[in-house]
């Protein structure tokens, strides 16, 4: 076999129904990079930084593209829908694919949590009688029924809510252009690049406190691995994931550097606060109360979409424990459909957490649970990086094949990533808000600690299994 092709020989067949065709491959993708953490969390982090949040962006952008590209390299090596936990298991040990897997899981689940609410309170925007449980257990409910149908179902829900996605921040960026050119609207007159520095400079309160919004700005990025996840059930991976992943640097510069570029000339920095979305604020300002409900709407469908997301991948995530001994054998039967509708049918139920959070403090809820997600999504990164580092080491030894869409630079920006990684986890447990997630990681980790312990008990021969292509000269 060729380096150019993929090893099909080592990927197995999983009972998935192969229906992911590359259009929806590839708006799962985009759609990934655009959720509520640019939509909401961009708010809070527009109002720490100013504008040099658009640098933050970017700068994150950058190390994202590395991850993506490590796991790109992993997943052209062998394709499967357990993915992170796959490789974290055949290239650092059982041990590593069991925390991996179950880590990614819950980042999902409190994913869900976060886009529930802030679904809900996008709905205060029509609806301010509404209570915020009360909408985040309709979309719940209606989202889980969606999940349980079929992966082409899933897939194609998911390419309209993306596509609405890029639609309406291409349209945004479009009209704020032509504030900016022509001087149309309410903020016509004010609106200038100068508001980028001219409001006590582009770092308005300290390179510090700019940076302290990376925490926040990598969870904006949560979701971009979710194309790993699909690779089990895409028609043709060895041609729609590099696609998906190589054209991230594009998306990335518009619908975030872009799009806040835009956002924070026409308005400047200072009339933006947290728990609020940027986009609908400015165009409130601009003046166009229409197309404030507008872009409210596109918020909220990108805050069902990552919920329309967490739900597919932590059915899938869970199937994949389970076919490795290491969680109920339940979670990895299929449907009739072909979909893991025990593991999805659970995870919808800890989502419902999220509603109780509504309930009982409406006002934190987002808070709380995008800061133990954004942990959680660290630590899955992290493990791609790792696990990238060992197959390229691997490869250089002779033991692996080579991937046919190898990373750019290796093995040493995977180690760029990393260390960067290993700082945005420093400025976690530096902020006295977002703190609050490394103690629920703490008692996270003793959790998958006595649950490793346990499993070993029982079967001792978990801990001692190892791909065996790992140990293979290709």
């Amino acid at each position: 076999m060729t380096s150019a092709q993929v090893d099909t020989e080592n990927v197995p067949e999983e009972g998935y129904e192969r229906g992911l065709g590359s259009r929806q491959v590839q708006m799962i993708a985009i759609g990934g990079a655009i959720g509520v953490g640019l939509f909401m969390g961009a708010g809070a982090n527009i109002a720490k930084a100013g504008p040099s949040i658009i640098l933050m962006y970017a700068l994150a952008g950058v190390v994202i593209f590395f991850i993506m590209r490590a796991l790109g390299e992993l997943l052209l090596y062998r394709p499967v829908s357990g993915s992170f936990a796959e490789y974290a298991r055949e290239f650092l040990g059982p041990f590593f694919g069991f925390v991996t897997g179950w880590t990614y899981w819950l980042m999902w689940v409190v994913t869900g949590m976060a886009e529930l609410t802030a679904a809900a309170i996008y709905i205060h925007f029509w609806f301010p009688e509404i209570p915020q449980w009360v909408s985040a257990l309709v979309f719940l409910v209606v989202l889980f029924g969606v999940n349980l149908i079929s992966v082409k179902i899933f897939g194609e829900v998911e390419f309209w809510f993306s596509m609405i996605k890029v639609t309406a921040i291409i349209g945004m960026i479009v009209i704020g252009l032509g504030v900016l050119t022509l001087g149309f609207s309410d903020a016509g007159d004010t609106a200038t690049v100068s508001n980028l520095w001219s409001h006590d400079g582009f770092f308005p309160n300290g390179i510090g406190s700019s940076l302290m919004t990376l925490q926040g700005v990598m969870f904006a990025y949560l979701a971009v691995e979710l194309v790993g996840v699909t690779a089990g059930e895409s028609e043709n991976p060895e041609k729609t994931l590099p696609k998906a992943i190589n054209t991230l640097p594009w998306r990335i510069i518009v619908f975030y550097v872009g799009a806040l570029l835009v956002i924070l000339s026409v308005v400047k920095w200072t009339e933006f606060s947290a728990g609020e979305s940027p986009f609908v604020h400015a165009f409130g300002e601009i003046g166009i109360p229409l197309a404030a409900g507008i872009v409210n709407f596109v918020v909220l469908t990108a805050a069902l979409s990552s919920c329309n997301s967490g739900m597919y991948s932590t059915g899938r995530m869970l199937r994949d424990l389970a076919a490795n001994s290491e969680a109920p054998q339940a979670f990895g039967k299929l449907n009739a459909r072909k979909t893991p509708a025990v593991g999805i049918a659970v995870s919808v139920a800890l989502m419902g957490i999220g509603v109780v959070l509504n309930y009982v403090v409406p006002e934190k809820a987002f808070l709380y649970v995008t800061s133990v997600a954004t942990a959680a999504g660290i630590w899955t990164w992290m493990m791609i990086l790792v696990s990238h580092i060992r197959y390229r080491a691997a490869v250089d030894a002779g033991r692996l094949r080579a991937s046919s869409f190898p990373a750019p630079g290796g093995a040493l920006f995977s180690w760029v990533a990393l260390l960067f990684l290993v700082g945005v986890t420093c400025m976690i447990a530096y902020d006295k808000d977002a703190r609050i997630c490394l103690y629920v990681a703490a008692g996270w980790a003793v959790a998958l600690g006595a649950g490793w312990a346990v499993l070993k008990r029982r079967n001792p021969q978990i801990a001692e299994r190892r791909d065996p292509e790992f140990e293979k000269v290709g």
